[in-house]
């Protein structure tokens, strides 16, 4: 299957997310109860509902947003690989949302376009679909898949491909690319900071970056299953 993926034809994104509101005690009386009866089996006795909405709201997209969508695309030229990076990022989901949905609905809508993320096969897809249908807004052909076979759906996903069959395993990106040798900045935040420097710091930028980041090493990952070369540093472009 790898051999026949067709590079120029996938689009690679990551999304980062947030709980809806900076604390538990910020929801109405409404989303606190459904909250407290979402989480309860998770919870147990070990936390309370809102110490657990500290740590897992921002993954639920029932009580959660999306603040940044960094997609990506190779192309080449003079036979040098290219990769170019463009994000939509803000406070107002709607609008990022509708710029994200408007690309995919212009550039990337035929049945040879794919879709390619790292565990996006259980979050970054799930989760955007279902943001788009809170939003009221409709779903890009790329992401509506309701009654489609397995083998219609064009979603690739880096972290089942590294599975080989074997469902049990869950290796992080950040494994992968040190396995196979993909520079990734030092310095940086992790997805569990995400919610803290959004909410505390205000700092989109900082998160927009930290996204991009993870959007080019899902690309160089896919090259590197392959058995391609990495993109050079100078081959890198920010729109």
């Amino acid at each position: 299957m790898l051999e026949n993926i067709k590079l120029e034809k996938v689009l690679f994104l990551d999304i980062e997310t947030v709980p809806c509101e900076s604390n538990f005690e910020d929801l109405d009386s409404t989303f606190q109860k459904l909250w407290e009866e979402k989480t309860q089996w998770q919870r147990k006795e070990e936390f309370t509902p809102s110490k657990y909405y500290k740590l897992k709201a921002g993954v639920m997209a029932e009580f959660a947003k999306v603040i940044c969508i960094s997609i990506g695309y190779l192309f080449t030229e003079k036979g040098e690989q290219y990769f170019r990076i463009k994000s939509f990022y803000g406070d107002d989901e709607f609008i990022l949302l509708e710029k994200f949905i408007d690309l995919l609905n212009k550039k990337f809508k035929s049945n040879s376009h794919l879709l390619c993320a790292h565990n996006g096969k259980e979050f970054d897809f799930p989760f955007l679909a279902r943001r788009i249908l809170i939003n009221g807004l409709k779903l890009p052909k790329l992401l509506d898949i309701a009654g489609k076979k397995p083998w219609e759906v064009n979603h690739l996903d880096t972290m089942e491909l590294w599975r080989f069959g074997d469902y049990k395993n869950y290796t992080s990106i950040k494994l992968l690319a040190a396995l196979f040798g993909i520079p990734t900045p030092k310095d940086d935040i992790d997805g569990s900071q995400v919610a803290r420097v959004y909410w505390e710091e205000n700092d989109l930028e900082r998160i927009k970056k930290y996204c991009q980041k993870d959007t080019l090493t899902v690309a160089q990952l896919l090259l590197k299953y392959k058995g391609q070369n990495l993109i050079k540093e100078e081959n890198i472009e920010f729109v």
